[in-house]
């Protein structure tokens, strides 16, 4: 798994036409989406990347930690309990340039920056991601090009209601599990309850769905032994 993705990642420059704010000239410390798809695992990274979305902020043995979804104009990074002040946590919005310094990192497949820093860089750039509509290569080894990038996926038919944790032995509260069926495949897609909680739209929504449903997503294309995307909205057809 580790040579698959990082083969895909490293050919992979994708040009997302949704950019917004004053144009942003790299720094000379900074890794372009191409450089660091296509560094060593557990190398050192530098990267400039614009704030998603968050998990949640923590303390963690006396630190602040985030973990965080960015993205670029040519590729997604998922940092994973990064250290960040509240102070910092508090100012992000969708959009926000912010410089990460740490390591590039795979867990199940999933790509991520670990041991890391993060600093709000340049307010005056910024840049919120499209939904990609990734339904055409859904299942295929193209899809991993996509890692972490925000995408849509059309279409799918609803399996069975919504678990919560995987094997439904949770509650309210916890990760829902939802399996979909697209093309005659069954795929699984979470809500995270950290970055979408019981009380939001995105909870109610899974919660409330029943087989055979027909719905769009919209999400984070995070990896866990395989495409597992965190979902942010659904769209009922």
């Amino acid at each position: 798994m580790k040579k698959v993705l990082s083969m895909i990642l490293a050919a992979a420059m994708v040009v997302s036409l949704a950019a917004c704010g004053s144009k942003f000239t790299l720094p000379e410390d900074g890794m372009t989406y191409a450089q660091y798809a296509a560094a060593a695992l557990d190398s050192e990274v530098t990267v400039y990347t614009y704030f998603q979305a968050a998990q949640s902020w923590w303390e963690k043995d006396g630190q602040g930690v985030a973990t965080v979804y960015t993205q670029d104009q040519d590729g997604g990074y998922f940092l994973y309990e990064c250290k960040c002040s509240k102070d910092v946590y508090d100012k992000l919005v969708p959009g926000t340039l912010i410089r990460v310094k740490g390591y590039k990192s795979e867990w199940a497949g999933e790509v991520e920056i670990t041991d890391c820093s993060l600093e709000i860089y340049n307010s005056k750039s910024t840049y919120v991601a499209p939904a990609t509509d990734v339904t055409s290569i859904y299942g295929t080894d193209a899809l991993a090009e996509k890692i972490n990038q925000k995408i849509a996926v059309k279409g799918l038919k609803v399996n069975s209601p919504a678990t919560y944790k995987w094997d439904g032995s949770g509650a309210q509260g916890d990760d829902l599990y939802l399996r979909v069926d697209l093309n005659g495949t069954e795929y699984t897609m979470v809500v995270e309850s950290y970055l979408c909680d019981k009380n939001s739209d995105t909870y109610k929504a899974v919660e409330a769905l029943k087989a055979g449903d027909k719905i769009d997503i919209e999400g984070f294309l995070y990896w866990y032994n395989g495409a597992q995307p965190h979902i942010t909205k659904v769209i009922s057809k």
